[in-house]
């Protein structure tokens, strides 16, 4: 048993390098579509899957998402949006290994068939009972809206890449009902239904092991931290402690 520490962008990184590792990821690339869903999160996953298929270089991670939760006094509007939305460089479409650059869910959600895979992000985490939330600023509903269509409609695979930082102790379904309800003022919120990967997830996906959160918070620059115990044979701990050691110097994210 070992312990171990992971900021939030280390988290972030290491979510990329356990979906880049999926072997349903790697089959995809291969012979189907791939659509990541512009978020922060998934920056660092469309960063890994990329570097799988030699096109990593072109990416910039600094603008792929449409909103974002950021401190008071930043530039972005009360939706969460940028208010300067130059460089926005659509999502990242990866068919059969190339990536079809400028298009976006809204412009290829019709032309997903049943083994291709849709990763959409996530902002509220009830790792219990593992559902996630999005949250939704726009009045039509926003990239979720296709990705349902797609993914219910015709059984296309969602995964959803979301930090444990995310995580609220509520019943999403009961808080939906609450914010959703008609009256009621700011953002709108939708549980959905796919399969949560957290870092927990990329530490067994990568290295065999099982995590449990044990504590968690910080401050210059680890606040929303969480520290793990972790679970497997020696040569397993020893893998997870070589990748944790390897994604902890990540920077904390920046536009």
């Amino acid at each position: 048993m070992i312990q171990a520490m992971l900021t939030v962008a280390a988290g972030k990184r290491l979510i990329g390098k356990g979906l880049a590792s999926h072997p349903d990821i790697k089959k995809a690339l291969d012979e189907g579509t791939i659509v990541i869903i512009a978020g922060t999160t998934n920056g660092y996953v469309a960063e890994e899957i990329l570097k799988l298929t030699g096109q990593g270089g072109d990416f910039n991670r600094s603008r792929f998402f449409r909103g974002v939760t950021m401190p008071p006094a930043h530039k972005v509007s009360v939706s969460g949006r940028l208010t300067d939305k130059r460089g926005f460089p659509g999502d990242v479409i990866i068919r059969k290994g190339k990536w079809i650059k400028g298009k976006t869910i809204n412009e290829i959600a019709s032309e997903l068939i049943e083994g291709d895979i849709i990763l959409k992000g996530a902002n509220a985490l009830d790792s219990t009972s593992r559902r996630a939330a999005i949250i939704i600023g726009n009045e039509n509903g926003g990239t979720i809206i296709p990705v349902l269509q797609a993914s219910i409609g015709r059984r296309v695979r969602l995964i959803i890449p979301v930090g444990l930082e995310k995580r609220i102790p509520g019943n999403l379904d009961e808080l939906a009902c609450k914010i959703n309800a008609p009256g009621a003022e700011g953002y709108r919120i939708l549980p959905i239904t796919g399969e949560v990967f957290t870092e927990q997830d990329a530490l067994f996906s990568l290295a065999g092991v099982t995590a449990e959160i044990f504590a968690a918070g910080g401050i210059g620059g680890a606040e929303g931290c969480i520290r793990m115990v972790i679970n497997g044979l020696p040569a397993q701990e020893k893998a997870a402690e070589k990748i944790i050691k390897s994604v902890a110097g990540e920077v904390f994210f920046t536009i």
